[in-house]
């Protein structure tokens, strides 16, 4: 099977003739496996069998795809966030919105003339597509991309104190990225629309499921209409406990789940999968708290073994992922075992790098003149 292959099988919960993968590293992780193989850092998908190639196209860019090497390095976004890198990750350090008035919310300008540089971000995938699956991300959509603008503690309090305003708000950033997944569909070869708001935390969500379903779902709704009407399934990005409002998402036309953070409350593997695997495609649940970077390769391989029988137990329905970006203090046995339950040895690894040396070094050698 090529990749796209494996991934459509997954969907139509078929078996593969290995588990489909796709894998987030940190940026970091990412330059100390390129080095552990001697390959350029874009290569390390090949190598490592990544099944899906996809990029984001909203906010999320800005926190995920802009790189920076040293902490307090910092840029700010078109939407007006401040983003500076902390550790591993860029934090918000400011909130255009934080101290708005209603009337200033109201003529906030969502960044629109950036459009064509947002969707630009696809275009290295286009000469993937025939052997690859393909996915846009636009998200945040509503809930995560609000509290961005306007700090979460004032989200939620707009939320509660002034519900109306608050749904104007909510309401603009899903219209915002239903629009850049309309234009999306229609310029590009995709697989699947990706969406996500991290609205749960480790325990519980953050709102009640009323208040979801009043407040957020009728806006994320819009993106994953967008991409029906286009023919692709949709995939969801949520951490946390989740759970309450599984069914809601299901009955939105949802095909495809994510990350599935095991350790969560009602987020155990084999109740999703009992529960919801006829109706869903599981993508996620290899732990990178506690198991990936801590554990011993031993007990990678054996939590790695165990949640791909779990969710395979009806014969597929399933891609292999991390809960998260894998962190770079994960020892590389670690991910070598967890790759291996996958069907890809550290052996045929080296192989694929090695070959991709020679063959940089063979276009190198072309190019001289």
């Amino acid at each position: 099977m090529i990749s796209k292959q494996r991934v459509r099988a997954a969907l139509r919960r078929e078996p593969t003739d290995r588990i489909p993968i796709f894998m987030w590293f940190h940026p970091e992780t990412r330059r100390l496996l390129a080095r552990l193989f001697d390959i350029p850092p874009s290569y390390l998908d090949v190598v490592l069998g990544n099944d899906v190639r996809m990029t984001w196209v909203n906010n999320n860019f800005c926190m995920e795809g802009i790189v920076h090497d040293s902490d307090g390095q910092w840029h700010v976004d078109p939407w007006g966030i401040k983003w500076v890198k902390e550790g591993p990750y860029n934090q918000i350090a400011h909130f255009p919105l934080a101290q708005a008035t209603p009337q200033e919310l109201r003529d906030y300008h969502f960044p629109h003339e950036f459009k064509e540089e947002l969707l630009s971000k696809m275009v290295p995938l286009i000469s993937l597509a025939d052997d690859y699956f393909i996915g846009c991300d636009v998200s945040p959509n509503v809930f995560e991309m609000y509290w961005r603008l306007r700090g979460m503690d004032q989200a939620m309090v707009d939320m509660a104190a002034d519900p109306e305003l608050a749904c104007e708000m909510l309401g603009r950033c899903g219209q915002f990225a239903a629009e850049l997944a309309e234009e999306a569909c229609q310029r590009f070869p995709l697989d699947w629309l990706w969406t996500g708001d991290d609205v749960a935390s480790q325990r519980s969500l953050m709102m009640s499921p009323s208040t979801w379903r009043a407040m957020v779902k009728p806006f994320l709704q819009l993106s994953f209409d967008v991409g029906k009407r286009h023919g692709l399934p949709i995939a969801y990005h949520c951490c946390g406990a989740l759970r309450p409002i599984i069914p809601d998402l299901i009955e939105m036309g949802l095909d495809v789940l994510n990350p599935v953070q095991c350790n969560c409350n009602g987020m155990e593997a084999i109740a999703l999968k009992r529960d919801f695997g006829s109706q869903l495609t599981f993508m996620g649940g290899v732990d990178t708290q506690e198991v990936l970077p801590h554990a011993t390769a031993d007990e990678v391989r054996n939590a790695t073994r165990k949640l791909i029988d779990i969710m395979t137990s009806d014969g597929g329905g399933y891609i292999l992922a991390a809960s998260h970006t894998i962190p770079p203090e994960t020892p590389t046995d670690n991910i070598f075992a967890m790759y291996h339950e996958a069907g890809i040895t550290r052996e045929e690894a080296f192989d694929r790098a090695a070959q991709i040396r020679v063959s940089l070094a063979h276009h190198r050698a072309e190019s001289v003149p």
